[in-house]
Formats: structure tokens, C-alpha cells, sequence
């Protein structure tokens, strides 16, 4: 009879393996769950049985999934025509039911599998992989076309599926078979197999299959090594292509290393034949990922998290000492209305907002109804000056961002302008002198009912993310009022004197 070392934890059978992860998940996490969400929001995104299927009903079975959802269809990109968007219904309208699903499916995998091991760090990296592996994955199949690129994130985000079950419900497991990887085992699909009986790969796959999902997925999870495209080559394969691809290279990119990127450029290389892609134009589509990845993930390396908290922390602090100069900016506009001149209050508002936001810059739009344009006139911040007599634009609508907000008659705050999606809304004259903002607030001045100028105020790369306060947003509201009723004013009293 074999005995087994104390130290030593014996190696299983695939069949024991996967019988012992069934039993944790029936016990440690609702994943059955996870699978039918899965099959909820793929059907949604398919246009599949609307009644069974509704993408709607599906983001408002999560609280934390609704949220999500309404608060990227409420910022700058999505709200740049001035609505206020309350509901999923009208949200999925405006987003798209591919938006939404990609964002639900990864919310939903994160969300089971953190509940289950809320504390697991090894989890939670292998996570953080399968969601950068996803953002690859959607910019890499962003050209083939929407269904295309819906399945790749899918099968990139399950790629990994195995790697995050074993690390979070067979955690002992899992640190054993990363002690072999090197010792005994040359990678960590020959520790698996030597650990589990199965590779991580299988797991995966088994546990897809054991929640019924569709087999054009499960086959879009393997493994596949590169090479030429054959005469038979399937969208199967080029799913597994793309998805073994997008989870190599986010295992690359993880630790933002410059070993990382030599090898992401080897793996854009070898995959370029099998996806049909030039090297270069794969390489964009990747660090177009790294760069979001950058923004979105938590605990990466790439992520800079401790840099983050300090910027965060840096941030808050700013914002309430320029919420204090808003509100004391408001107060002297008030005291100084009955006798200032529209001039005098539009360099008020432009000086407050400027220090109170921290622009970067900001700028005074009038409207010339001689020249029908409108004209830069004053200008707080770096370059400005220089920028002043270049600004200007004609009156007449066009579809951009800026007549959307002097139409609209409402602050519209743009928080990336720099996304590809927002492109069409953004007008040539600021696309050859402003270009250089992330984020962008404009500030409609309508006076009569007609559109009489506006205050631009921007943010560069140097200051963090921003998301602008209902508070702020009703102080600048007060703002371009106070600017408003003193043209106004200044309109009755000449009336009057030509009367």
C-alpha cells in the first residue's frame, strides 16, 4: 500500500478534481447563477426570445449592475446632447445591448467569484487577467465587425475560467501547483496535470459545458498555437485565436514590465498570419488595451494602484477647497450684479470656474451676430493667450458637441474626449487647438432664448479622472444665470435708451 508524505498533498484524478470543485462551488458561491446571467445577457445581446432574454430585466436583477450601467450612460460620452438618463430601458437605448452585455458579463464573473473568496490575492490577480484579457480582445476584433467582437471578449474573458475557479474555490491546489511550476513541472499546464489530472484548460471547459453554454464558446476557450490560416480555417479557430491570444498578452501586460512588451510584440508576430492582421495594427489595438486597462483595473502593476490612491486622495482634496471658491465666486457675482457690466461678470464666472474646477484652461465664447461667429475673448490658463485669436467658429449649426450644448441650453461635461466613439462630435477648429484635453465642460449662455456665447473650461493628462459633483454642477448652473441676467439687464437698459 503507497502512503503519501505528511508534506505532501497527493496528486487526484480529473474526475476527483472536478467533483471536489463542484461540491465548493455548491457550497462557497452561487455560480449555476453566474451561468444562467451568462445565458441571460448572450441572449440579450443576440436579440434572442425578448421576453425570456431582456437585457433590461437582466441589469435590474443586480443593484450593483444598475448602477454601473446608468452611471456610464450618464457620463460625457454617452450624454453629450444634454439627456439625463434614469432608467436601464432608455439606457440600453443609448448604449446598446453589446455595450451593456460586455459590461455585464464581466461584472457578473467578477461578482460570483468574489463572493466566494472575497480575501483570495491569487484570485483576484487571475480576475484582473481575464478582464484585461477581455479589453484585448475587444479592440484587437474591434474591426471584424460587432458580432465578431462580442464573441472574442466572451470567449477571452472564459479563457481563463479554469486559472480563476481552481485559484478561488481549490486554493491549496493552487499554491501547490504554482510551487511545481519550475521545480518539477516546466509550465503551469504540466503542474496541473501532474496536481489536478486535468489542465486548467479542461477546467475550464468543464465547467462551461457543465453550465450549458453554447459550444461555439467552449470551443472559442482552447488553446491554439499560431501559424498560417488553412483553407479550412473556422470562426471557431479564430476565436480560439484571438481569445488565447488576448489571455497570453494580458498575462504579459500584467506586471508592466519591459520583458512584458517584448514578448506581447513576439506574440502580435506569431498570431498575426491566424488573425489576419498586420503586426503593427495588432500591436495598436494592444496597447490601445494597456492603456484602458491602465484606467479600469484595481490592484495591477499596470494599474499603479498606490498611485492612484495618492492621486484620489490628492484630488479630493482639491475639489473641496474649489468647491469653496465656487460657492464664495457665486456670492461675489450676486453682490456685484446691479452694477457690473456683462464684461465685468462674464471674467467674474470665467476666474471662479477656472480656480474652482482647476481647468487647465478656460475660455470666454461670444457670439459676433455681425460676423456669425463665435469669438474667443478672454482666456485663463496654459497658452491661452496664444489661443484667443485663433478660436473661432461659425454660428450656423453643425452636429458637434458645442451647438448640442448652446441648443440644449445646458452644462455638457465631456470626460474623454479622447475616445475614438466621441470623434464625430468634436469639431475641427477644437480638434486643431484643443486637442490636447481629456475632459472638456461647457458652460451655454442663453440669453432671450438665443444663444449669446458660452465658457469652455478643459483638463489635460496631468490631472486625474474627474467626475463632476450635482453640487458643482449647480454652482456652475448659478454661474452662466448671474452672467445671463446681467446681459439681459444690459439689453433692457438699451432699449430703453433707444425708446
Amino acid at each position: 500500500m503507497t502512503t503519501t508524505p505528511a508534506n505532501q498533498t497527493p496528486a487526484m484524478s480529473a474526475d476527483a478534481t472536478l467533483a471536489l470543485l463542484w461540491e465548493r462551488i455548491r457550497r462557497q458561491g452561487d455560480m449555476p447563477g453566474f451561468a444562467r446571467a451568462i445565458h441571460a445577457i448572450l441572449g440579450a445581446m443576440r436579440g434572442e426570445d425578448e421576453h425570456e432574454f431582456n437585457m433590461t430585466q437582466t441589469v435590474l436583477t443586480d443593484p450593483v449592475l444598475t448602477q454601473k450601467v446608468l452611471r456610464l450612460a450618464n457620463s460625457g460620452m454617452y450624454a453629450a446632447f444634454g439627456q439625463r438618463i434614469n432608467t436601464v430601458s432608455k439606457a440600453v437605448l443609448v448604449l446598446g445591448t453589446e455595450t451593456i452585455g460586455h459590461l455585464a458579463l464581466g461584472l457578473k464573473l467578477i461578482e460570483e467569484l468574489s463572493k466566494s473568496a472575497p480575501d483570495a490575492a491569487d484570485a483576484h490577480v487571475e480576475m484582473e487577467k481575464a478582464v484585461l484579457a477581455g479589453m484585448v480582445a475587444q479592440q484587437v476584433s474591434a474591426c471584424a465587425g460587432p458580432r465578431e467582437s462580442e464573441e472574442a471578449v466572451v470567449c477571452s474573458i472564459l479563457h481563463s475560467l479554469g486559472r480563476m475557479m481552481v485559484s478561488f474555490y481549490m486554493p491549496e491546489r493552487w499554491v501547490l501547483l504554482r510551487g511545481r511550476v519550475g521545480a518539477t513541472c516546466s509550465d503551469t499546464d504540466a503542474a496541473s496535470l501532474e496536481v489536478l489530472g486535468i489542465s486548467l484548460e479542461g477546467v475550464g471547459q468543464a465547467a462551461a459545458a457543465h453550465w450549458g453554454l453554447p459550444k461555439n464558446l467552449i470551443n472559442g476557450m482552447r488553446c491554439i498555437e499560431p501559424g498560417e490560416r488553412g483553407d479550412n480555417f473556422s470562426h471557431e479557430q479564430w476565436l480560439a485565436a484571438v481569445s488565447t491570444m488576448s489571455s497570453a498578452c494580458a498575462d504579459c501586460l500584467w506586471d508592466d514590465e519591459p520583458a512584458g512588451a517584448e514578448a506581447v510584440a513576439r506574440l502580435a508576430a506569431e498570431f498575426s498570419a491566424m488573425l489576419g492582421m498586420a503586426p503593427d495594427a495588432l500591436l495598436v489595438a494592444i496597447e490601445k488595451a494597456r492603456v484602458a486597462a491602465a484606467a479600469d483595473l484595481s490592484i495591477a502593476p499596470l494599474a499603479k494602484p498606490a498611485e492612484k490612491r495618492a492621486r484620489a486622495a490628492a484630488s479630493t482634496r482639491l475639489r473641496a477647497e474649489g468647491n469653496k471658491i465656487l460657492v464664495s465666486g457665486v456670492a461675489d457675482m450676486r453682490d456685484a450684479i446691479a452694477s457690473a457690466s456683462p464684461g465685468q461678470m462674464m471674467s467674474m464666472a470665467l476666474e471662479t470656474v477656472y480656480q474652482g474646477l482647476s481647468f487647465t484652461r478656460a475660455i470666454a465664447f461670444l457670439r459676433n451676430r455681425r460676423e456669425q461667429k463665435y469669438l474667443a475673448k478672454m482666456g485663463f490658463g496654459e497658452g491661452a493667450a496664444d489661443l484667443i485669436p485663433v478660436l473661432r467658429f461659425d454660428d450656423t449649426y453643425q452636429p458637434n458637441v458645442f451647438h448640442a450644448a448652446l441648443n440644449s441650453d445646458r452644462v455638457i461635461f465631456i470626460e474623454n474626449a479622447k475616445d475614438p466613439k466621441f470623434a464625430a462630435k468634436l469639431p475641427n477648429w477644437w480638434l486643431s487647438s484643443l486637442s490636447d484635453a481629456r475632459s472638456f465642460v461647457i458652460l451655454p449662455l442663453c440669453a432671450n432664448g438665443q444663444p449669446a456665447g458660452f465658457i469652455y473650461g478643459d483638463w489635460d493628462d496631468s490631472f486625474p479622472s474627474i467626475q463632476l459633483s450635482q453640487a458643482e454642477f449647480a454652482m456652475m448652473n448659478d454661474l452662466r444665470a448671474l452672467v445671463v441676467q446681467s446681459v439681459e439687464r444690459r439689453h433692457q437698459l438699451d432699449a430703453v435708451k433707444s425708446g
